[in-house]
């Protein structure tokens, strides 16, 4: 694999780009945010419903944007390969022979990671029986998958708005946060296990898992981003995305099918609460505004630790708070009239989990 790196040295002036790449970056977005639905729908069908079949709506979510994504990116690298101008093509990542942007082949091989995990779980299934978990090797193959189609619509809306004019970069950025906010969303979602529940807040792993993961994140948004509050516009676009899937969801009636069921339900369980990281984003935007575009280890130990302190400071009190009387009112008061009905079933007891089993 050969990466050209002309269009983005110092003092060059950027190339305009052809309608078919931009196109196809805003055909990437689309299909990554319908992985984020399907995602988020799944696990709650997983968390209510169980594993009842294959061709669940979720699922074909998922994996009709793994299509959407495997089909405009190849035709992508095909018509760079053999009609694209030679200027245009001088600029891409060469590989096999063919040609295409760094975020199209690593939206192609997320796609092709995730049609690939497809008939593996199926017999993963039908070999090792049900589960509901997911940390499972079909399921971290399919989510690896999903982070790389996430991740290439964020190199590829990135691309876009960096190559653009001054006066038209613009026009991406909001897609670039809106894809760094798609990525966050993955990653929080393959550490769910972990930190997604408030009870495990005050846990030394969270904060591990959390100080290792979520930074990268943020940091890129923060350096990347033409917005004024990158950072902090992708923490609270994450958190905004979270929220809304929740309240939709818990909506959805659903009744359990996969034995045993300690816990009738007549709705979706939706996830928690979102993981609080507009705090910490806001930190690092006003630290990148005071220290400027410097490249420095300095920097970058400076923005770990108040990653760490500030996260520390909004998750320890909100964990407290979220299974405290004045939370359940607060959430009740914002449920619509039948999920109301579902909320005293979820306040005190604590579930295993991504199961329905009271610990």
């Amino acid at each position: 694999m050969s990466i050209s790196l002309a269009a983005d040295t110092v003092g060059t002036r950027p190339v305009s780009r052809a309608a078919p790449i931009v196109r196809t970056a805003y055909a990437v977005v689309i299909a990554a945010a319908m992985i984020a639905i399907g995602l988020t729908w799944d696990i709650a069908w997983h968390r209510s419903v169980g594993r009842d079949t294959f061709w669940t709506a979720p699922h074909l979510v998922e994996y009709l944007a793994a299509i959407l994504v495997a089909v405009s990116c190849g035709w992508l690298i095909l018509r760079s390969t053999f009609t694209g101008p030679s200027a245009e093509r001088d600029q891409m990542v060469r590989f096999w022979g063919f040609r295409g942007p760094l975020g199209a082949w690593l939206c192609v091989w997320g796609s092709l990671a995730m049609l690939t995990s497809a008939p593996f779980d199926n017999w993963w299934h039908n070999a090792y029986g049900l589960d509901v978990k997911i940390v499972s090797p079909p399921h971290i193959l399919l989510l690896i998958g999903m982070i790389g189609v996430v991740a290439g619509a964020m190199l590829m809306t990135l691309a876009e708005q960096n190559r653009a004019s001054d006066r038209a970069s613009g026009s991406f950025a909001a897609p670039f946060a809106i894809a760094s906010a798609l990525l966050l969303l993955m990653v929080t979602t393959g550490t769910f296990e972990y930190t997604g529940f408030p009870n495990l807040w005050r846990s030394r792993l969270f904060y591990l898992i959390a100080a290792a993961v979520f930074p990268v994140v943020l940091a890129a948004a923060m350096r990347a981003g033409r917005l004024r509050w990158p950072a902090t516009a992708t923490a609270g676009l994450f958190m905004l995305m979270s929220l809304v899937m929740g309240w939709v969801l818990q909506n959805v009636p659903a009744t359990p099918k996969l034995a045993p069921i300690n816990n009738p339900i007549t709705h979706l369980v939706a996830a928690p609460f979102p993981i609080a990281l507009v705090i910490p984003a806001v930190t690092f935007d006003l630290l990148h505004r005071w220290w400027g575009d410097r490249r420095d280890w300095r920097f970058a130990a400076l923005l770990g630790i108040a990653f760490v302190l500030s996260f520390l400071a909004v998750s320890w009190p909100l964990s407290a708070y979220r299974y405290g009387s004045s939370a359940e009112t607060a959430m009740c008061a914002c449920w619509t009239r039948c999920a109301v009905r579902e909320c005293k079933s979820l306040r005190r007891p604590q579930f295993h989990l991504l199961t329905l089993s009271k610990v």
